[in-house]
């Protein structure tokens, strides 16, 4: 019981040291360790055409040169072809990549886990 109130209270005191970007970092790559199971879904006008599922991170791409935002996001997903948030036979997991101009999208967790 010492050893986790030890624990607790290290981390604690690095958490207060570090400023809120730092903490959100931190708190991604937990999140991004222990998976997230998300899901995207593309839109054309008012209609789902895509949904990729099981998506542990989606990743904003950053320039080489600089530490410069991209303008789209990027990820590993499987492609659900007939959109019942689960992986079928055929199912193949697939890099893509959403604008975030041109392309209606929302990211979200998985409600069938």
């Amino acid at each position: 019981m010492r050893k986790i109130l030890f624990f607790s209270a290290v981390l604690a005191l690095f958490f207060s040291g570090c400023t809120q970007e730092t903490q959100n970092k931190v708190s991604r790559s937990i999140q991004n360790w222990t998976g997230t199971n998300g899901v995207l879904d593309i839109y054309m006008g008012e209609k789902l055409v895509q949904r990729f599922i099981k998506i542990d991170k989606l990743s904003t791409a950053v320039s080489t040169q600089g530490d410069e935002s991209r303008d789209y996001r990027y990820g590993y997903g499987y492609l659900d072809k007939n959109f019942n948030y689960k992986v079928d036979e055929g199912e193949k997991k697939l890099y893509f990549e959403v604008s975030n101009y041109s392309t209606p999208y929302v990211f979200y967790e998985n409600p069938e886990r």
